[in-house]
Order: C-alpha cells, then structure tokens, then sequence
C-alpha cells in the first residue's frame, strides 16, 4: 500500500521540480508512518479491535459515519491515483486510448476476485514478488543515471524553502509537492488494514509477555518494510532528477519519464542507451506502474471492508466494494480526459498528473482524522492497560 501510482507521482514530480530538496520530506514521512503503524499494530494486538472498530466502541453513531465517509474519501483518493497510473501503463504498453483504459480499469475487479479464491498467504506472496520486480527496475535505472549523491544526502535535511509557498514550478510548490508526499506516504486508510492485520498472528492474551513480544515483533516487521518505502519513495525521486534535470523533456508526466526511458538521445549514459533501444527500460516502467497500481487496489479493498464492518456495522462482498469504489473513482479520472481531449498532448497528460497530485494532498488533510482517534485510543490505559499505553516519548512523538 506504501508503493501505488500516488507515490510514483508525488515524488518523480518532486524531484522533476526541486531536485533533492524534498528528500527530507520523504523521510519525515517515512518516520511518521513507522510511528504510527507501531501504534496502530499495538492497538490491534493489545485491545483485539480494529481502529475503526475501537473508534466505534467510544463514539456516537453520528461521528463514527462522519469518520467513515472521510476514510472512504481517502481511499477513493488513492484509487483515482491507481486509475490513472493503470490507465497510462495500458496506453504505454497496448496503445489503448486513454478513455478506455480507465474503463478498462474495472475489470481489476476481476483479478481481487481470483486472488480472494487462492487464500491470503498466496495474496501476500504475489505481493512481495510484484514489490522486488518495482524495486529491482528503479534500482537499476537510478544507477545507470548516474545521480548526485552529495546532493541527495544534503537533502535529507529540511531547509526554510521546503514548506515553502512562495515558489512555483509547474504549477506546484514546496508546500504543496510536500503535502502530496506526505498524503502519499502515511496513506490514512492504511492505519485501520494495519491495526486489522496485526490480529492476525497467534497471541496467548492471558500471557502480556506473549503480548509484548508479538508487539515487539510487529514493529520490526513494520518497520523493516516501511525502510524499503523510504528506499523505493528516494529511487522515484532520484530518478524524477535525473530524467528531468536536461530539460530535454518537456513533459511532465509519466509519459515524459517513459518517453526518456526509450529515447536514446535523451539518455548520455552509454550503457542505458544500449538497453533503451533494446525498449525494455520503458517496457518495465509501464509493467512495474500497472503492478503497483494493482498491489494497493489490494490493501485499498480489504481496508474498506475494515472500516465499513468497524464503523457501520455492515458488510458487503469484496468483488462488489470494489467495483462500487472503483466506478465512483473514474468519473473525475473521465472528467479530466475528456475536459482535455480536445487539447495538446502535454496539456493532456499535464492535466492528468496534477490531478494525481491533488488526490494524494487530500490524503494528508484527511490525515488527521485517522491519526487523532488513534492517539487516543493507544494513550487511553483503559483501552491499552497501564503496560500497553504509550509511554510518554511516544505521546510527545505523536
């Protein structure tokens, strides 16, 4: 869930526009959602309840379908980003116009179908397996391009320009390229499939050594996965810079990368022009955008039925939250293709990604109403137990 087409988006644009300077952004947000998926795991293994379930238990009914109806948002948020970065990588690998690989986009339905048949060990194999072909494919291209390191380095530390507002590139500025990362990153539906998941591992709860353990362990296996979010989210943007830096070219989007990725004479490198014309550069670009998109329509759907079991105590099967989340998704996706059909090709896919963007910044304001509940829940003894509550560093973290 921490690798979908928003986080693609949010970091190539960021280093398309400032570089290295949003480095330290993407950092930052690595640390806050390793902070609060310990909390949120914590939750889950301690109280036996989801995030959205815990909520429930101490609010009204009112509250709780005001909270659900935002999570809701954001996970239609993030699946406008799998919707477009799918519909491009169908148009860059098959040359399917754009209008109807969106519609084609449904039918990923029909893949969440078969994975729910084959059972969730096999789900989280395939998972893995899509994540190291994305990483693999950014690891190599970022080598070849040759990046500066020291650049890289002294961007992981924030300056006053990095929240910046007065400074614009293409239409995007610091605070703004910032907010889209973090939306990106600590993804807030995330929050509620984590404190869900983490149940799922075998606990004695009469036995608060067993408990601590597993919470110990739950940590580290967050945490080790979300370092290699941090490494893959710094590949993007690395690789946003040295695609971009030249100005040789002009368009900003996905298609301008994977426009780079098969043109030799926009590459120097010697050895990445000898395997661009062989065109599996820009072929793996467009598999690994089409396989991200579809490893969070995984967590986004399996999430939904978290919160919508948790906080209106209803239940619908997978195959048909899917296809309700993914048709109401598409509409602005449709709205933006055709509102700019008419236009250049650059307008087009300008158009396209900012609308990406966007969605990933409206992540970040619906954070809050997601990680607010969750402090409180994980600070509250009664919920926690005296043993199991945050400690005071943690409190004053989140």
């Amino acid at each position: 869930g921490y690798m979908d087409p928003g986080n693609w988006s949010t970091s190539i644009t960021g280093g398309q526009n400032y570089q290295y300077m949003l480095m330290s952004v993407i950092l930052i947000s690595s640390l806050i959602a390793m902070l609060l998926q310990y909390m949120a795991a914590k939750l889950g293994i301690v109280s036996q309840m989801d995030l959205a379930q815990a909520i429930r238990a101490q609010t009204s009914k009112s509250l709780g379908i005001v909270l659900w109806i935002l999570t809701e948002l954001a996970i239609m948020a993030t699946d406008i980003a799998e919707v477009i970065g799918a519909a491009i990588a169908l148009y860059l690998l098959f040359n399917i116009p754009l209008v109807i690989a969106v519609f084609i986009t449904v039918l990923d339905v029909l893949v969440l179908l078969l994975l729910t048949k084959i059972g969730f060990r096999k789900i989280e194999a395939i998972v893995v397996c899509l994540i190291l072909v994305i990483l693999f494919v950014f690891v190599y291209q970022v080598a070849l391009s040759n990046p500066d390191w020291g650049g890289v380095i002294k961007g992981l530390v924030p300056t006053a320009d990095t929240f910046s507002t007065s400074r614009s590139v293409n239409g995007m500025t610091p605070l703004s390229g910032a907010l889209g990362i973090i939306g990106a990153t600590v993804m807030p539906h995330n929050l509620y499939l984590h404190s869900a998941i983490s149940q799922t591992r075998k606990i004695d709860h009469n036995d608060e050594e067993d408990v601590a353990r597993t919470v110990k362990f739950a940590a580290w296996d967050s945490n080790i996965q979300l370092s290699f979010a941090f490494v893959f989210n710094s590949l993007l943007l690395i690789m946003g810079v040295a695609v971009f830096k030249s100005g040789a070219v002009k368009d900003p989007s996905f298609f301008g990368l994977y426009e780079a990725l098969s043109n030799t004479s926009m590459l120097s490198n010697g050895i990445l022009i000898s395997v661009a014309k062989s065109g599996a550069l820009s072929a793996l670009f467009a598999i690994a955008l089409l396989a991200s998109g579809q490893n969070s329509t995984i967590t986004g759907t399996l999430t939904g039925q978290v919160i919508m079991e948790g906080f209106v105590h209803m239940r619908m099967p997978l195959w048909l939250r899917r296809l309700v989340t993914r048709l109401i998704s598409v509409i602005p996706v449709l709205i933006c293709v055709l509102l700019t059909s008419g236009k250049s090709a650059i307008d087009e896919h300008t158009a396209l990604n900012n609308l990406m963007n966007n969605s990933q910044v409206f992540l970040a304001f619906a954070l809050p109403f997601s990680m607010l509940p969750l402090l409180m829940m994980t600070d509250s003894a009664a919920e926690m137990g005296k043993r199991f509550k945050n400690s005071l560093w943690i409190k004053g973290l989140g």
